[in-house]
C-alpha cells in the first residue's frame, strides 16, 4: 500500500494542479486565524511523525492549529494518514475547528488519503464531520479504487459518487482500480455500471491502464468480464381455456 501511496501522486497528479480548480492555499486557509508559533507547528508534525497521540492532543489543547501545514503545504491530518500514524489521525479527526475538506496544492483532501490508505475508520470519522464524499476532478472514489478496498468503493458509490467520475486527465475510478491491480474494486465498479470502454486523455481504456501498470492478469480479466445475468420478475398470465 505504501508503494501505491508514493506512486499515485507521481502517476496521476503530475500537472493536475494547473488543470484542476484552484486549491485552497495555506494563506487562504489561515486568513481568519492567528497562526500558531512555528515551534508549536514543528512540534505537532514531530509528534505525528512518531505517532505520539498524547503529544498531539496536548499541543492542540495549547493552541496548535489542527489545520497546520508542513513546509510542503500538507495539512496535519493528511500527513498522519499518509505516513501511517493512526493514533495521531484519530486525535486530529476529532479536533475542534478542523476543516475536514482542507486541500493541499494538488487538490487532495484528508478523506482522499484515508480512502487511498483503506482506512475505513478515518473515512467514517471524516464523513461524520461533513467531509464531501465527492468532488470534481480527482475524487475520494478515484483514491478508494486506487487503494483497492472494495468496501470503500461501494461506500462512496452508495453516497452518490458518480461511477464514471472523470479526473482532469480523463481517468475513471475503474481505470485506477485496473492500473493498481484491484480486481475486487473493479468488480464493484463494473456491477455498479462503470463503462470499461471509456478512454482517458492518453487514449487508454481500463484494460489498457492495467497493461500500463503491469497488471496483465487484471487486463485479461477486464477484457473477458461479462455482466452478471439480469434478474427480472416475470408476470405469468393465465389464459382461460376456451369452452
Amino acid at each position: 500500500m505504501r508503494a501505491v501511496a508514493r506512486a499515485l501522486p507521481a502517476a496521476i497528479l503530475a500537472g493536475v494542479a494547473a488543470a484542476a480548480a484552484a486549491p485552497v492555499t495555506p494563506a487562504a486557509a489561515a486568513a481568519t486565524q492567528v497562526a500558531p508559533p512555528p515551534a508549536t507547528t514543528d512540534a505537532l508534525f514531530h509528534a505525528i511523525a512518531v505517532d505520539d497521540d498524547r503529544a498531539v492532543a496536548r499541543l492542540l489543547a495549547h493552541g496548535a492549529d489542527p489545520d497546520a501545514r508542513d513546509p510542503r503545504g500538507q495539512v496535519a491530518l493528511y500527513v498522519a494518514l499518509r505516513d501511517g500514524s493512526p493514533r495521531s489521525a484519530r486525535v486530529l479527526e476529532a479536533a475542534p475547528g478542523l476543516h475536514v475538506d482542507a486541500t493541499n496544492d494538488a487538490g487532495e483532501t484528508p478523506l482522499m488519503m484515508a480512502a487511498l490508505r483503506a482506512d475505513a475508520a478515518a473515512v467514517e470519522a471524516l464523513l461524520a464531520r461533513g467531509a464531501a464524499p465527492h468532488r470534481a476532478g480527482w475524487s475520494p472514489l478515484h483514491y478508494a479504487a486506487s487503494g483497492g478496498d472494495a468496501a470503500l468503493v461501494a461506500r462512496f458509490l452508495a453516497l452518490g459518487a458518480p461511477v464514471d467520475a472523470r479526473a482532469p486527465n480523463g481517468a475513471t475510478p475503474l481505470m485506477m482500480a485496473a492500473r493498481y491491480g484491484s480486481s475486487a474494486a473493479a468488480q464493484v465498479l463494473l456491477v455498479a455500471g462503470a463503462d470499461r470502454a471509456l478512454v482517458n486523455d492518453a487514449g487508454r481504456d481500463a484494460a489498457a491502464e492495467a497493461d500500463a501498470g503491469g497488471m496483465d492478469g487484471v487486463a485479461r480479466w477486464l477484457r473477458a468480464w461479462q455482466p452478471p445475468p439480469a434478474w427480472t420478475t416475470r408476470t405469468t398470465r393465465t389464459t382461460p381455456t376456451p369452452r
